[in-house]
């Protein structure tokens, strides 16, 4: 065994695949290569996956990704033919028209999740700006980089996760949590910025992050509800909805955690409208001009 193997855990059964981060003489950290989750566990508790593509747990999750992925696709394909049917009944004919999708800041303090979600955002036409930052200087960032980039949607997510053998009744103590006070931190900053739900989207939280406290602090959307593991891209799924959601709706709540692959017990939030927007008519192509939308 050596440092990137893919790896599943006996004792767990096999049911989350992991990609060894760390290796020590006795025990290997390990990262979730679909799951937002961060362990250790002893190697002899590991065994070497060589074809994850075979592996019970792993096909399973590609097939849900795949789902979301269709889902994703299609939704973005009724809301052109929606726009088209919209425009021509108000102009009596059809005019090309132009798209503004929601500004998206997605800080992620894993780096590689980060990458799979800015592949997302740029498959899906969603203009995206990402940054790989630990959870804990996410607050110190978010105040900085919120001015200068203005987003409509932000994203505060990473690693967490209840501490081992924390009992049931201290659930709600946000200390039994690996970095929920730091995804709290960063979010009652970016609420102070913009006091407003509707004009500031804030998607905060990773694996059973402590959903109640994230949503007080001002999050829209947030995870999670039951405290189980959300699947790396559940925080894009959800980005990328209230991006093309039109202003003139709010982010249907059922879509949303209907879209995600964790389900209602890893995604939650609250009513918002969206942020996307349709011009007409298309303007001509600038030059020399940065345009400011």
């Amino acid at each position: 065994m050596k440092q990137g193997d893919l790896v599943v855990r006996k004792s767990y059964g096999g049911d989350v695949l992991f990609r060894v981060a760390i290796l020590d003489p006795e025990i290997a950290v390990l990262k979730g290569t679909d799951y937002r989750l961060l362990a250790d566990a002893p190697i002899r508790d590991l065994t070497v996956v060589r074809h994850p593509e075979t592996t019970g747990a792993a096909k399973e999750v590609r097939i849900k990704v795949n789902e979301s992925m269709r889902r994703m696709k299609e939704q973005r394909e009724k809301l052109v033919i929606h726009n088209v049917s919209e425009l021509r009944r108000a102009t009596n004919e059809s005019q090309p028209y132009f798209e503004v999708p929601g500004k998206v800041l997605h800080l992620d303090g894993d780096g590689n999740y980060m990458k799979k979600s800015m592949q997302l955002y740029t498959q899906m036409k969603v203009p995206a700006h990402g940054l790989h930052v630990h959870e804990s200087q996410m607050p110190e960032l978010v105040q900085r980089l919120l001015p200068q980039l203005k987003p409509d949607v932000i994203v505060i997510t990473g690693h967490d996760g209840v501490f081992k053998n924390t009992p049931h009744h201290e659930l709600m103590n946000i200390n039994s949590y690996k970095n929920s006070q730091n995804f709290v931190n960063a979010v009652r900053i970016a609420r102070e910025y913009d006091k407003n739900r509707d004009n500031l989207i804030i998607v905060a939280g990773a694996c059973q992050s402590h959903y109640e406290a994230l949503l007080q602090s001002g999050a829209n959307f947030a995870s999670s509800p039951g405290r189980i593991l959300i699947h790396a891209l559940d925080p894009v799924y959800v980005a990328i909805k209230a991006s093309y959601t039109s202003i003139r709706e709010t982010v249907n709540l059922a879509d949303v955690i209907h879209g995600t692959i964790s389900g209602i017990d890893g995604v939650g939030g609250i009513e918002t409208l969206g942020k996307y927007r349709v011009g007409l008519p298309r303007p001509r192509t600038l030059t020399g001009i940065k345009p400011t939308v």
